[in-house]
């Protein structure tokens, strides 16, 4: 029975320690780490805040040769990047690197003036626009099979750059298999 009275004396001291030592520990919903090694849906990117998208080129804004371009992503909430010390941190996104060639332009050069290699001096090869120029293209066959190479996107600017397509207009994406590529056997296999 002596020991019931004394308890209530304990908890007391007990429970002012307890309260101290919260206080004292920092509790924080924000974590500070490297935002370079996120995890898909722990950012945004990019930043919708922020315009990013050319214009003139409708690609990223920057985009290199290498079709790269640093732009700036938002981390969510309670994730401050060491980098910057808040939210925003840049990060290196693939982009299609253009070079004033656009799309619409050489499909109509393709269609209306394909016989005279129109399409093919705009799009920077002299020697296939003087060769349909000189045959008509190609007595009309040339001129066909460069408006299917146009329209699919096979044949692009010769310098190797993009075509000009709005950015969320007619842009084919070619997927390409190798010796690492897995494929899913279907049902119907």
């Amino acid at each position: 029975m002596q020991s019931l009275i004394r308890t209530p004396h304990l908890v007391a001291p007990t429970m002012t320690v307890l309260i101290l030592l919260l206080l004292l520990i920092p509790i924080s919903s924000e974590v500070e780490i490297d935002c370079n090694s996120l995890r898909m849906g722990q950012f945004i990117c990019p930043d919708p805040a922020l315009r990013q998208i050319d214009p003139k080129t409708q690609q990223l804004r920057g985009c290199t040769p290498d079709n790269k371009a640093r732009v700036w992503c938002v981390a969510v909430e309670g994730i401050v990047c060491s980098e910057t010390k808040n939210t925003s941190f840049t990060r290196e996104m693939p982009c299609k690197w253009t070079n004033g060639y656009h799309f619409d332009t050489a499909l109509l050069l393709s269609v209306f003036l394909g016989m005279f290699g129109a399409d093919r001096f705009y799009l920077g090869y002299p020697a296939i626009g003087l060769l349909k120029f000189c045959t008509l293209g190609f007595m009309f066959l040339g001129q066909l099979v460069d408006v299917i190479l146009i329209a699919t996107q096979v044949v692009g600017p010769a310098d190797g750059s993009a075509y000009i397509i709005p950015y969320y207009g007619p842009v084919i994406t070619v997927v390409r298999s190798d010796n690492w590529t897995y494929r899913l056997p279907q049902d119907n296999w």
